[in-house]
């Protein structure tokens, strides 16, 4: 062949042609191209194809196919120059031999190619010229068709040039060789496996093995076929061309028809074919999303083809592309062999049905690109509709039923045709027909496990919105449409395609009406009873599918006619799932804004019937149990309908009967959650929707009067609905709230729908009963908030919810307008400082937190951060100048915080009413504070008790002056009466030993202030100081013990001062009273611990008022006179010391006056005894302060020659030496007075 077409042949245009009458540089010729297209929904195909250059565009409006191509007179064809207008007439055998040698040449190539990747760039590019070689030589036959073939009339005499005569040839001629071409090239099917491996070859950039370059030259040639035989009819403009040659040799006809038709149905087989082999790979799940091509360029194939023949099909009465579709794939499902120009279809498929449903779905999707190659949404398709519902007969029929694995991939098929085309009432019908017969199947595919059950509706609200989905269907190619193998039954897909046929726009309505009587007719009450649990889901299911587009009143009516066949005695199961449906339509009403009131009732009524049963104590446990669930659906439900109204004016309050006065009482505490937890979601619901009214703008002045006057009455007829709705929460809801606030064991949802009532009673209080008037949030919140016998579990919940709402705190302040008196926020703190108290009540026997403890521990945390911003507390401690912790507050720590404001802010006032005013104020905010710590004292609980005696030692030290007050002072006698003078001490006295320093500093404050009953608190204080020092006062002295003394600790301080002076001195007082009196020269007993405790005193406090300091004087002078033990000396010595040069220098330069008077009288009382102890003990007083003994001198002189005279022995030596000692380390005087002693 390359001999024959060789350069020494002379070419058809002489060589000394110019070379500018040739076109060298012409564009490329379109062409088959996956490499560079982009598949995928909305994607449009290649740029270098077909039909985004126009060709099908031009094709179709018989324009030039390449207006801008072939224009010279010359055009290089296979490497030679051919003159333009006259080649294909003169050298038509010729051309089509050079073709036919390129394409040997191509597949020689093929068959001679390696995997050496060294030499694929130069295959690729030797492959692709071969390849536009042939393209441009067929394009150039489409070209010279149009422009340049005239057709001769057969009455016209014979022709009057050669070239007339051969131009008159050409059809036939051409006929032949495209014959002959599609002989040579043979059919899809037939080719290799390495050729047809190149459909499916991946992107490897730009360049491709010949096998591609072959592959995508036979897809050229096929279409090309067709495209000259097509544009070869239209130039014959009807007349027959027969192929003379052909049937000379064959006697078999052969005309241009003959041969498209043929050509098209073998490549039609052929490319069936390869979808068939696709789709054997193809899963159920993901039919809709894998395409049946295996390129975009079968896809373009398919795309002009299905043009082609739509257009030919308008234009030339021949068949449409479904009807050659539809004898291609007749018999494929029928089973029998097809039709002999379909010969050389596959014989073996997968799923004939299922392939079938699956080609036609996707072949319907190609119809919606247009002529250039993109998708058009909006153009109408023509449907296949009357095929199809024979597949869905045969999908249905009952004869040779199918598994819903493959039932629900056809469904999905139908819905996508639905999609595309108007939806058949016919297919419908026939589909309705098969899930009649079948509405109780689960429609289950077991290999998909649960995700293949379809969503379960486990409430009204999932039940409406799945029926919402069903009646919006996601665009074709989305996720949500593609995914719905496996997110939906075939009936949920039926209901889908359902929706589409009720939503068809039609003025007569016609389709809707027919549908929904063919929907009724298939119920009766036989029907009905039949039904399982999944079958009256799915009737369900359907009347709201239907009732969201036909007349929702009639759906629904029809539906509870229905249902009224259902036994009475059904299981609680199919009771649930029933109210479930019926509040499913209730809602549906609601959204369309139509009264519920028919609805309500009929529930109601239901639900008053079961909840009767629930609560009657003869029924079984187990059928209790049962009930339960239908109740607890009911309540799901109703609460959704609350949730999602707008404004509560549709008959909602009849959802709220009295099934709930036998309900409430028969819950459980699990139970009891559930209701608890769905009537705070009405009351908050009702609240909101009544807030949402009342904060709308009022009406604009500028509008009219009768839109003024419609608005009032709009809003009052608003007002009495919303008013309906709470009188049916009062009456049959709070009556059992109330009856559970004294519990032990609170249910915290208790709490909140307890506030949920004040707030409304706050919001509507003309709505809450008779008993409660008139003031119904006072009245509520001393029901669950201020009552002493509250659990602090239920008000440590409850007053957050209120106090949180900065409106009704407002009105709780004082003020004319108050909703509720100034003492509310009183009594909100009272309920705080006794929940502090007893926060550590609800621990478990060994010490450990309890779920209550904790829970109060958390709920008190938020409560306490309220309360100290309640304006009242605040407003005290800004006047204290005391500012609250920042972040989450501990409550113990503002517990005392409070406690110093308000002792603060009462010792800053100077009028007397004032300070009465807030003594009152001060005695509400605290309560019986004695009874709130009282199971503390009790139970001996060691965290409680601690607790209890730190919080009440506050109380008594910060407000020390107000409860000295006549008013307060009664409280101020049982505190010490019941928590510091008991009968007996408690075993463990760890919490008292830390918190007594509170209670005497605040006991010596109130006893030196307080008018009427000082001398008495001084006195029970005096006994307090005896009781404890004794208490904690150890036999034998111990560092430790003595410094940690709670008595020494109490009265000591780091810088001294009146009120603490005055502490220590009742306490010196005491200690000398009853721990340092002799009996005769007997020492009193711990006398060594006694004096660790005394000197620990003197030195912790830099006290220098004598008065103070020589109230242990004579103690601890006759200590060191009497006692010798080396501890105790040392002890004693040591604190005279402290005393002695304490005086000497708060009274310098002169002697002390009130230390020369106690050691006159130590002397006096002495005398005559111990004599010269006395001397001896002077002595140690004269080492440290000389001059108080100096002033003593006349005073001892006179006591020493009274002695003497007394005694009657005269001068007694040793007497006047020991005196002599002493007046010697007294100076000048001292010898002085020895002078004068000796004269005397």
């Amino acid at each position: 062949m390359t001999e024959d077409f060789s350069q020494s042949l002379t070419p058809p245009v002489s060589p000394s042609a110019s070379d500018g009458l040739c076109e060298l540089s012409r564009s490329r010729p379109p062409c088959f191209c996956c490499a560079s297209a982009r598949d995928g929904p909305g994607q449009s195909l290649s740029l270098e194809g077909y039909m985004m250059n126009g060709i099908m565009k031009r094709l179709l409006l018989r324009l030039d196919p390449a207006p801008a191509d072939y224009e010279a007179d010359t055009v290089e064809i296979f490497g030679f120059p051919w003159t333009t207008e006259t080649a294909l007439v003169e050298s038509t055998k010729m051309l089509f031999g050079l073709l036919r040698q390129r394409l040997l040449r191509l597949e020689a190539l093929v068959q001679a190619s390696s995997h050496d990747f060294g030499q694929a760039g130069n295959l690729h590019y030797e492959a692709e010229e071969l390849r536009q070689h042939c393209v441009l030589f067929l394009q150039y036959v489409k070209v010279f068709l149009h422009r340049y073939l005239e057709v001769s009339s057969s009455l016209e005499e014979g022709p009057t040039h050669p070239y007339e005569g051969q131009e008159a040839q050409l059809p036939s001629a051409l006929l032949e060789e495209l014959f002959g071409l599609t002989l040579l090239i043979g059919r899809l099917k037939d080719l290799p496996a390495n050729l047809q491996s190149a459909f499916t070859m991946q992107n490897q950039g730009k360049i491709f093995p010949p096998a591609w370059h072959l592959l995508h030259l036979h897809l050229d040639i096929h279409w090309s076929v067709l495209e000259v035989l097509h544009i070869l009819g239209q130039k014959m403009r009807g007349q027959v061309v027969y192929a003379h040659q052909f049937v000379n040799l064959t006697g078999e006809n052969l005309t241009d028809s003959s041969l498209f038709e043929a050509h098209l149905c073998s490549l039609l087989c052929d490319l069936t074919g390869l979808a068939m082999g696709k789709y054997s790979k193809v899963r159920p799940t993901e039919a809709l999303a894998s395409d049946h091509y295996l390129c975009t360029c079968t896809k373009e194939l398919w795309l002009l083809i299905m043009q082609l023949l739509g257009h030919r099909s308008k234009a030339l009465h021949t068949q449409s592309f479904w009807s050659y579709i539809n004898q291609l794939l007749q018999p494929l499902v029928e089973g029998r062999p097809p039709a002999e120009q379909y010969a050389g279809l596959p014989s073996l498929c997968k799923d004939p049905l299922g392939f079938t449903w699956w080609l036609v779905t996707h072949l319907a999707e190609l119809a919606q690109y247009g002529r250039n190659g993109v998708l058009q949404s909006k153009q109408q398709l023509e449907a296949n509709w009357s095929f199809v519902e024979d597949l869905l007969k045969t999908t249905c029929s009952p004869r040779a039923p199918l598994a819903e694995e493959q039932v629900r991939m056809h469904v999905h098929c139908c819905l996508s045709l639905c999609l595309l085309w108007e939806p058949s009432t016919a297919a419908v019908s026939t589909l309705w027909d098969y899930y009649s017969r079948n509405l109780s199947a689960s429609f289950s595919v077991p290999w998909l496990g649960v995700s293949g059950l379809g969503s379960v509706c486990r409430t009204p609200l999932a039940l409406m919105e799945q029926a919402r989905g069903c009646c919006s269907p996601g665009p074709l190619r989305s996720p949500g449409h593609t995914q719905l193998y496996r997110s939906a039954t075939s009936f949920h897909i039926f209901l889908r395609v359902l929706y589409l046929c009720l939503a068809q726009d039609s003025g007569s309505g016609a389709p809707r009406r027919q549908m929904k009587g063919r929907i009724y007719s298939k119920f009766s009450a036989k029907k009905m009873q039949d039904l399982s649990e999944a079958g009256l889901m799915n009737f369900l299911l359907l009347f709201m599918v239907v009732g969201r587009q036909v007349e929702l009143e009639d759906v629904a009516g029809r539906a509870c006619e229905l249902l009224g066949h259902l036994p009475a005695s059904c299981p609680p199961g199919r009771r649930a799932l029933v109210w479930r449906g019926q509040l499913a339509l209730l809602l549906l009403f609601q959204e369309r804004g139509l009264d519920v009131g028919a609805q309500a009732g009929w529930l109601a009524s239901s639900f008053n019937e079961t909840a009767k049963e629930f609560y009657d104590k003869t029924t079984e446990a187990s059928r209790r149990l049962a009930l339960w669930g239908p109740l607890v659906s009911y309540l799901e439900g109703v609460a959704e309908v609350f949730e999602t109204s707008a404004c509560l004016g549709l008959s909602q309050e009849k959802l709220l009967n009295e099934g709930f006065d036998w309900l409430l009482p028969a819950c459980r505490q699990s139970e009891l959650h559930s209701a608890l937890g769905f009537l705070q979601i009405v009351l908050s619901q009702l609240r909101r929707v009544h807030q949402r009214g009342v904060h709308a703008g009022p009406a604009p002045t500028w509008a009219s009067t009768t839109s003024t006057a419609s608005t009032s009455s709009s809003s009052s007829v608003a007002r009495e609905r919303h008013l309906a709705v709470a009188a049916a929460l009062w009456v049959h809801f709070f009556p059992f709230l109330r009856s559970l606030r004294l519990s032990l064991t609170p249910p915290p949802q208790l709490a909140d729908a307890a506030a949920g009532f004040t707030l409304l009673a706050f919001d509507l209080p003309s709505s809450a009963p008779n008993d409660l008037q008139p003031r119904p949030v006072l009245s509520i919140m001393q029901c669950f908030g201020w009552d002493d016998m509250l659990h602090p579990l239920l008000v440590t919940r409850y007053l957050p919810h209120l106090l949180q709402n900065s409106e009704l705190v407002s009105a709780m302040g004082p003020g004319p307008g108050a909703a509720v008196p100034g003492s509310a926020q009183a009594l909100c703190v009272r309920a705080w400082f006794r929940c502090v108290l007893q926060q550590h009540l609800h621990r478990n026997p060994d010490g450990s937190d309890s779920r209550a403890g904790r829970a109060v521990e958390e709920q008190l945390a938020e409560l306490t951060r309220l309360v100290l911003r309640l304006p009242e507390v605040d407003a005290l401690l800004q006047r204290a100048g005391l500012q609250p912790p920042a972040g989450r507050p501990e409550p113990s720590p503002a517990l005392e915080l409070f406690i110093k404001a308000v002792g603060r802010v009462y010792g800053g006032l100077e009028v007397l009413s004032e300070k009465s005013a807030l003594v009152g104020r001060a005695l509400e905010y605290m309560g019986d504070i004695l009874k709130y710590i009282k199971p503390y004292l009790v139970s001996k609980s060691q965290e409680g008790m601690q607790l209890a005696y730190w919080a009440v030692g506050c109380v008594v030290k910060h407000w020390s002056p107000l409860l000295a007050t006549s008013r307060a002072q009664q409280l101020l006698f049982r505190i010490v009466d019941g928590m510091l003078l008991p009968h007996s001490l408690p075993p463990h006295d760890r919490a008292l030993r830390s918190s007594l320093p509170l209670y005497l500093q605040g006991l010596s404050v109130a006893s030196s202030v307080s008018q009427s009953k000082g001398v008495y608190l001084k006195k029970q204080l005096c006994s307090v100081i005896r009781r404890y020092l004794d208490h904690f006062l150890l036999a034998a002295p111990s560092a430790g013990a003595v410094a940690n003394h709670p008595v020494l600790l109490g009265a000591c301080e780091g810088s001294p001062s009146p009120r603490g002076a005055a502490l220590r001195r009742t306490t010196l007082q005491v200690l000398c009273d009853s721990f340092l009196q002799f009996k005769g020269n007997a020492p009193p007993p711990r006398l060594t611990s006694v004096l660790a405790f005394l000197l620990e005193l003197l030195r912790r406090n830099a006290d220098t008022d004598p008065l103070l300091l020589t109230v242990p004087l004579p103690s601890l002078l006759r200590c060191v006179m009497l006692v010798n033990e080396p501890q105790v000396r040392k002890s004693s010595t040591e604190a005279l010391q402290l005393v002695v040069e304490r005086c000497a220098a708060a009274s310098s330069p002169e002697p002390c006056g009130q230390m020369i008077s106690v050691l006159r009288s130590f002397v006096e009382e002495n005398e005559g005894v111990y004599d010269r102890l006395v001397y001896s003990t002077l002595e140690t007083v004269a080492l440290l302060d000389p001059r108080v003994v100096r002033a003593l001198v006349p005073d001892l002189s006179l006591s020493l020659r009274t002695t003497e005279h007394k005694r009657g022995q005269g001068r007694n030596a040793a007497l006047r030496s020991a005196y002599k000692k002493l007046l010697g380390q007294l100076g000048e005087s001292g010898q002085a007075e020895m002078v004068s002693l000796d004269e005397g």
